[in-house]
């Protein structure tokens, strides 16, 4: 299983896994305990840890072409998310 990874820069790290999370509950299977959470989709799943300057994402699918869209929903949702702030999200192999 392909698995992409992006830390990104902010102090608002937890605040942004507490909002997506709450947000995917109502429709997707999700843990969240503290400053982790994990986000089960269809075709695979994200992992996201808080630490206080960052917020790190691990996404997991089953082929590439999944992993490639799984980091464009989380991605776009997370900027959402973020509202005024401007993150930098850059995926890694």
């Amino acid at each position: 299983m392909p698995i992409s990874r992006a830390q990104i820069a902010t102090e608002s790290g937890e605040k942004l896994l507490e909002r997506l999370c709450k947000h995917w509950a109502h429709k997707l299977e999700v843990e969240q305990q503290g400053n982790e959470g994990r986000v089960s989709f269809e075709d695979g799943s994200c992992l996201l840890w808080a630490e206080p300057d960052r917020l790190q994402v691990a996404v997991e699918a089953l082929d590439e072409e999944g992993l490639d869209r799984l980091e464009g929903v989380v991605a776009s949702h997370l900027e959402r998310m973020a509202g005024d702030e401007a993150l930098q999200i850059v995926w890694e192999n």
